[in-house]
């Protein structure tokens, strides 16, 4: 383990869980990545072996047969995974989101129901939130859900179609964000999230009416993990299917959800580049060019100091952002922070590693071509470099507001 994206002030635990993960980043991850990358196959015994190290329910409360561990400890696993594939950390990444909504916002009926079998991997939970027609403009939603009937019989119908959901086939629990006409006239709260149990598969559900997942897409990197749509044509829901109990608070819970989520890609993005730069220290040593290696030209030292700084202050912005919600505190600016500088970085380290490999570097054979074409999504992943902008520059004027 080299000396980049150390983290001060870890646990025995903490430090134990990170040895146990990365020796099986090293040993079943990493020999495998590239080569299941290129078949876009889901890599199940990658997953079975998850399940067994209790990462399902790494951050799910000890009552509920998880580990109880804080979100910081969540981000260096997932910085750890995504070093070996940024694939296998989506995988765990929407789950987590999924249980941490049900622990902050979920009724205890459904906290007992779902959680226990969440940390165990039995249950396996997707995210639904955008659509074909929307991005990060989430008020424009148009996935409806009407309620019908009262007590302890009432349901709601749900239509609409969703998209971009990681683990949407293989899933067996999602979390969909719907309009209602409860809650509050206001975009923002009129807006209900849903709590749907189904079957894994692609294609008509067989245990759900009208819910579709029409199959994996296609997608430049990224693979192995499946991506899909989510078609919802009168789907009904158990009322005591909302989350928390109460429509119209979706919104908010979804935000929660996503910024926990951007810290989480911060971490992805914190993985992939420190592994990008492992691969070209190591490749600047063994290639030689001009008599010598390739390390000892000023050009490529330059090269090999920018990445290793990028890296470092992206690690580093991560776990700020981490310990921030771990103490209760409000985190936006941080978590917006992180994904962007960490994403951005990230994009950076691995072209420049793709430039030390020079010709190798565009091979399949070499690890980094599968870098090159992962790094892009962390840009666009949880909000583009726009939105976290935005997110920041707001939360800096609402910070440093001058008297009128």
């Amino acid at each position: 383990m080299g000396r980049l994206a150390q983290t001060e002030g870890l646990t025995e635990i903490q430090r134990d869980i990170l040895a146990t993960v990365r020796e099986f980043v090293d040993k079943e991850i990493i020999p495998v990545a590239t080569e299941l990358e290129h078949r876009d196959e889901y890599p199940a015994a990658i997953v079975e072996g998850m399940k067994r190290l209790g990462l399902f329910g790494l951050t799910i409360p000890e009552e509920y047969g998880g580990l109880g561990e804080s979100l910081l400890t969540y981000a260096l696993v997932v910085e750890e995974i995504a070093r070996g594939w940024m694939s296998v950390s989506g995988i765990v990444n929407t789950h987590f989101i999924v249980a941490h909504m049900i622990n902050a916002h979920g009724t205890r009926e459904q906290k007992e129901h779902f959680l226990p079998r969440m940390a165990t991997g039995e249950v396996r939970g997707a995210f639904s939130m955008s659509e074909p027609g929307l991005g990060s403009d989430v008020a424009a939603i148009t996935t409806k859900a009407v309620r019908e009937g009262e007590g302890e019989g009432a349901s709601y119908v749900l239509n609409g179609q969703k998209m971009w959901l990681t683990n949407g086939g293989t899933s067996t629990l999602v979390a969909v964000l719907c309009k209602t006409d409860e809650g509050g006239s206001t975009p923002y709260r009129n807006m209900t999230t849903f709590l749907v149990e189904k079957t894994p598969g692609f294609g008509p559900n067989p245990t759900v009416p009208g819910l579709t997942v029409p199959g994996k897409i296609e997608k430049m990197g990224y693979k192995g993990v499946d991506t899909t749509e989510l078609v919802l044509q009168d789907v009904r829901v158990p009322a005591d299917r909302v989350l928390g109990g109460v429509p119209g608070r979706g919104f908010y819970q979804m935000m929660d959800g996503v910024e926990v989520g951007r810290v989480n890609v911060a971490a992805r993005g914190c993985g992939v580049a420190r592994r990008a730069f492992e691969l070209g220290i190591a490749y600047a040593q063994q290639r030689t060019t001009f008599g010598k290696r390739i390390a000892e030209h000023q050009a490529i030292q330059f090269k090999l100091a920018e990445m290793a700084t990028k890296v470092e202050a992206a690690h580093q912005m991560m776990v700020m952002a981490a310990r921030r919600k771990d103490g209760g505190e409000r985190n936006d600016l941080e978590a917006g922070m992180a994904k962007y500088l960490a994403s951005e970085y990230c994009k950076e380290v691995v072209e420049d590693s793709f430039r030390i490999h020079g010709g190798y570097g565009f091979s399949k054979e070499y690890e980094i071509e599968r870098l090159y074409r992962e790094a892009p999504m962390l840009l666009i992943g949880e909000g583009t470099a726009e939105i976290q902008k935005m997110i920041v520059g707001r939360r800096l004027l609402e910070e440093y507001r001058i008297a009128q």
